[in-house]
């Protein structure tokens, strides 16, 4: 009897629980009556992603509203965006020490362009004085321009040091070395001392120019300028000419037309070029700054052959903008009778904006525009 009576106890529990479950259910259905408990935690974490895109998506709006209001209210920002003088690349490289870059006929040296303002300079000599060059001093370099090679003044670009642009025309030692040049390159100021301008970049190179033609006599003295170096390298030809010295030659490789033209077109302002008051907003402030380098100006008061080298597949100065200038040269009055020659690279040829000196045919042309006389091409 006593063994019944825990067997009667047992199913009546267990017929308890299951009622229980059942009215738990029941519960449940009369809480969540158009469905399960998960649908309104999926719905809850639907809202809670959309809220913080909505947030990301201010955040960003705001960004980008607020940077040409700053960049209008402090032009000096866009002075320094143009420059890039604050960009040292590759920042951990010792410019006093050109032969650790492989560079063992190179001097470093530093010239005073005006007071306070002191400039790095390198001189490469010719590749046939290599060996002669080797644990050499300043005075033998001095004495090595009174050879019967040219020299070319390189102007490189912005956010570049002596190192990174005679890594890109003397990396290639073997194309302008190699032909017979000795190559004279440096800093701009603001890398040492003072700050970068336009007028203060054109000064340095001109100082320069008649520190080297000092010490080269007759000998042929050609520039060389590279993308915000092909400013400055129209800048200081003009000056020449206007001096009645013009130089032997001018070299632009991927030049723009001016820096309004070359600013609108940079992948930079890709995000801006269709604001509303683009123009005022940014292009205004680097007027502002008394920054122009108007090469399609100043093409009508050069009077030297002028070589022009780009390539289509430049993304920083767009192609259209070299042949812009070009066709501006073709037709000054002040360069006729020189030659004006225009060079296209083809975007198979992947050469960008920094990498036209791997072209197998550089020496030639080089060698054929320096030499040979030819009509505008």
């Amino acid at each position: 009897q006593c063994g019944l009576r825990k067997s009667a106890d047992h199913q009546s529990y267990l017929q308890g629980s299951s009622d229980l479950k059942q009215c738990h259910k029941k519960t449940a259905a009369a809480s969540d009556p158009g469905g399960s408990g998960t649908a309104m935690g999926r719905r809850y974490r639907r809202g809670g992603l959309m809220w913080r895109l909505r947030k990301i998506l201010i955040w960003v709006l705001g960004i980008y509203i607020t940077i040409p209001v700053i960049i209008k209210v402090c032009p000096s920002i866009q002075a320094k965006l143009v420059f890039l003088n604050f960009v040292r690349v590759p920042y951990f490289i010792d410019l006093k020490r050109p032969q650790d870059q492989g560079l063992n006929h190179t001097r470093n040296f530093y010239l005073q362009s005006e007071e306070g303002i002191n400039i790095g300079v390198w001189h490469t000599v010719p590749s046939v004085m290599w060996r002669e060059a080797q644990a050499k001093d300043s005075e033998w370099y001095d004495k090595s321009f009174q050879s019967s090679h040219p020299v070319i003044l390189y102007l490189h670009g912005n956010a570049g040091t002596r190192y990174t642009n005679t890594f890109f025309i003397c990396l290639s030692l073997q194309v302008l070395c190699s032909l017979g040049y000795h190559v004279v390159t440096f800093d701009y100021r603001g890398m040492l001392s003072g700050s970068p301008s336009e007028k203060g970049m054109t000064s340095d190179a001109f100082f320069l120019y008649q520190w080297i033609k000092q010490r080269i006599g007759q000998k042929p003295l050609y520039i060389w300028g590279h993308s915000l170096g092909t400013g400055v390298a129209t800048n200081l030809v003009r000056r020449l000419c206007d001096r009645g010295t013009p130089p032997d030659s001018l070299i632009l490789e991927s030049p723009f037309t001016n820096i309004r033209e070359e600013a609108k077109s940079h992948p930079f302002s890709m995000v801006y070029r269709y604001l509303p008051g683009f123009d005022w907003f940014f292009l205004d402030s680097i007027t502002a700054n008394d920054i122009r380098f108007a090469s399609d100006e100043n093409v009508n008061h050069i009077s030297c052959p002028v070589l022009i080298l780009h390539a289509e597949d430049d993304a920083v100065v767009p192609f259209q903008l070299g042949k812009k200038l070009y066709d501006l040269a073709a037709q000054s009055k002040s360069l006729n009778g020189h030659k004006v020659q225009f060079i296209p690279f083809p975007s198979s040829l992947g050469y960008r904006h920094k990498f036209i000196y791997k072209s197998p045919q550089l020496p030639n042309i080089l060698s054929d525009f320096l030499s040979a006389p030819h009509p505008h091409m």
